[in-house]
């Protein structure tokens, strides 16, 4: 096994749920950038726990959740599912998330038969090559003086080591205390290429969208994010919609904007393409963002 693949392959280990009873898995949990764990990882991981319920020929189209408590990274998560409805063409699942004998988190996920039907899509916005931008390893170490704990940017490399993640202009954190555009994007894969189950890709596009989401409501108003430590939150609500096949270990654009951010609030939406300029997902998230009191 070569060294790029092992954090891959630790995601996908991750991400493979242990089936205790029918309906309910368990998952294990590791520490996020900041102490709690990474909401992707528990959207991901409820969505493989709604996935296994339903018939391999329905896939995700849909999903809507609620982060309701921060996750501890050193306990297992359980994820109950209850099997809302099976019709003839869509299937309905309701997730629960509990550590400690409370739930962090619920998830309701449609799964829908493949028909034809009406097509149309918003055009694929300009972006360049993402084979031209830094990636993550080269980007990062530019910024490290700028990071607030000494291990943010070993945490940061580690956090995103399986998804190669570039940014098309400079991140939030590389332009701190100027205010500019709420529109970030970003290409993404992984590093590594991926067997052919349609659920796993649309899990791991899931775990990704919640790492940069938010960003573009901090350019807004010049704030770095978390690691600079100008700013303290976390996500609230998260959904998602399935539009076309896609695989997650080949180039998505994910173009975000913020259209407000208010009462502590900030709202993101995005949309992801394939490099070929298909409308794969759209995104849409509110976070809780707070300036912290000095």
């Amino acid at each position: 096994m070569t060294a790029s693949a092992q954090p891959l392959d630790d995601l996908l280990d991750l991400l493979d749920l242990e089936r205790i009873e029918q309906d309910i898995f368990r998952g294990e949990s590791r520490a996020a950038i900041v102490p709690r764990v990474f909401g992707g990882q528990v959207a991901a991981q409820a969505l493989v726990a709604a996935g296994r319920t339903v018939p391999a020929d329905r896939a995700a189209h849909s999903l809507h959740a609620y982060f309701l408590r921060p996750g501890d990274p050193g306990a297992p998560i359980v994820y109950t599912v209850d099997r809302i409805r099976d019709g003839r063409s869509f299937t309905t699942r309701r997730v629960v998330a509990v550590q400690h004998g409370q739930p962090i988190f619920h998830l309701s996920a449609s799964f829908q038969a493949y028909e034809e039907g009406l097509e149309h899509q918003a055009d694929m916005p300009p972006a360049p090559d993402p084979e031209t931008l830094p990636t993550g390893a080269e980007l990062l170490p530019r910024y490290a003086d700028r990071f607030v704990a000494p291990d943010a940017l070993d945490r940061l490399l580690e956090a995103r080591a399986a998804v190669d993640l570039r940014y098309v202009e400079e991140p939030p954190y590389g332009t701190a205390g100027v205010r500019r555009e709420p529109r970030s994007q970003v290409w993404f894969r992984t590093v590594g290429k991926l067997a052919d189950d349609p659920l796993l890709h649309v899990c791991l596009a899931t775990y990704v969208s919640d790492m940069t989401l938010l960003d573009s409501v901090l350019l807004a108003h010049g704030r770095g994010g978390w690691a600079v430590g100008d700013v303290v939150g976390a996500s609230l609500d998260h959904a998602m919609w399935f539009h076309r096949p896609f695989r997650a270990d080949e180039w998505l654009l994910y173009d975000q904007e913020s259209p407000s951010s208010a009462g502590g609030r900030g709202l993101g939406q995005a949309r992801i393409y394939t490099q070929d300029g298909r409308l794969a997902i759209t995104v849409i998230q509110e976070g809780l963002i707070r300036v912290p009191r000095g």
